[in-house]
């Protein structure tokens, strides 16, 4: 604790005076640095805000799933209609259980696993439920179907570091049935002492077979797989301290083998001011991302969806969370957007907007999950909630 206070109060005293130097510090800044660092945030938002200032596209419906929930970030449904959650700064994983009386609301809530370092990344395969702790993988038997655990959690995956800017782990089971696991950088910018730091590794699922998958990462922690045709894709976040409007964050395509530009790439391989002479065998062969974001939006969960009776234009489409911004001089982020794939095109639109009006911020969507009702599930760190927006057609009106 003394440690965490100790890095905030650095933090604290270090934002203003740089940030104001480069023209990038908004009245949010450390509002949202404390958010990063502590999981403080607001209340959850009563339904009369929720209603007036949320907005998602005509023919859908939003509502609160769950609220009072600090600290809430990433989610799995299990095929009995039940919601995990992982709570990084409560060190806990959560089972929200499906309300069969009220299905746009959660039920009973119950903690599967506590006393845990900083969890973040959950998924399960093959009667396993998968957590990425920040200093390491660990796993417990699951049933889905009574949504219970049953012998002791076991770390398969040790000796991760966790130290500097992005400890988090994502941790995502392949169609493959292997465990991918995303590690953020140390830094800002900078040559990683740990290889593992900003990249995607990959594993069997007793965490032996371990592989490097793809390099030059930042900070990706939405993986998901196309269901058309099984590509894997990665939202990563963009580095600071370039100004307001620059580099942009990215969607990238993930192949195995593949180098992603960090750090010494930016956006459409740009070449880093602070690191202009990539190594010969890197810069031979950069990967550009598929689609940009806004520079600072920090998208982060990803997930394909299947869209059923939706309209058209929801084809083929993933939904992201964009976390919003913490060092821009005017906020932007702090929506969720839908993004288009046609033919070799990837298009955006947004679907969630309102959590930033003028300046005040009641929101940080995390991540995105789809229910077995196909309704689409967004997390908010930032207000403790989980948002439910389902597709009801005409009956919905345009929020």
């Amino acid at each position: 604790m003394k440690r965490i206070l100790l890095l905030l109060a650095l933090l604290v005293a270090a934002v203003p005076a740089y940030f104001i130097a480069n023209g990038t510090v908004s009245a949010n800044s450390i509002s949202m640095l404390l958010n990063v660092m502590t999981g403080r945030g607001v209340d959850t938002p009563e339904d009369q805000v929720i209603q007036e200032r949320l907005r998602v596209p005509e023919g859908f419906a939003i509502n609160l799933y769950a609220g009072d929930l600090p600290k809430v970030r990433f989610m799995r449904f299990t095929t009995a209609g039940d919601l995990l959650v992982s709570r990084p700064h409560a060190g806990d994983i959560l089972l929200l259980r499906r309300n069969p009386d009220s299905p746009s609301i959660a039920g009973e809530q119950i903690t599967l696993l506590e006393g845990l370092t900083r969890p973040s990344g959950i998924d399960y395969a093959d009667g396993w439920l998968f957590v990425g702790e920040t200093n390491a993988v660990g796993r417990i038997r699951f049933d889905a179907e009574t949504g219970s655990t049953t012998g002791e959690y076991e770390r398969i995956i040790t000796g991760l570091t966790d130290n500097g800017n992005h400890p988090y782990k994502a941790v995502a089971i392949g169609p493959d049935q292997k465990l991918y696991l995303s590690q953020g950088s140390t830094c800002n910018v900078c040559v990683e002492q740990d290889v593992r730091r900003g990249s995607l590794s990959r594993f069997n699922l007793d965490g032996s077979g371990a592989e490097s998958y793809a390099t030059g990462l930042r900070n990706s922690l939405g993986l998901d797989w196309a269901p058309w045709d099984g590509a894997l894709y990665a939202t990563d976040n963009g580095r600071d301290m370039l100004g307001d409007d620059y580099p942009p964050c990215e969607l990238n395509k993930i192949e195995q083998g593949k180098f992603y530009g960090w750090p010494y790439y930016n956006g459409a391989n740009e070449p880093d001011p602070d690191f202009p002479d990539a190594p010969a065998e890197l810069a031979a062969s950069p990967v550009a991302p598929v689609h940009e974001f806004r520079a600072h939006n920090a998208p982060l969960g990803l997930r394909f969806i299947e869209t059923g009776s939706w309209p058209e234009p929801y084809d083929r489409v993933a939904i992201a969370a964009l976390h919003g911004s913490w060092n821009r001089s005017t906020p932007d982020g702090y929506r969720v957007v839908s993004l288009h794939w046609d033919e070799d095109q990837i298009s955006r639109r947004d679907f969630l907007t309102g959590f930033e009006k003028e300046g005040e911020i009641i929101g940080r969507p995390v991540d995105v999950a789809q229910g077995p009702d196909k309704a689409i599930y967004v997390s908010d760190d930032y207000a403790g909630a989980i948002y439910r927006i389902s597709y009801v057609g005409d009956q919905g009106d345009s929020q």
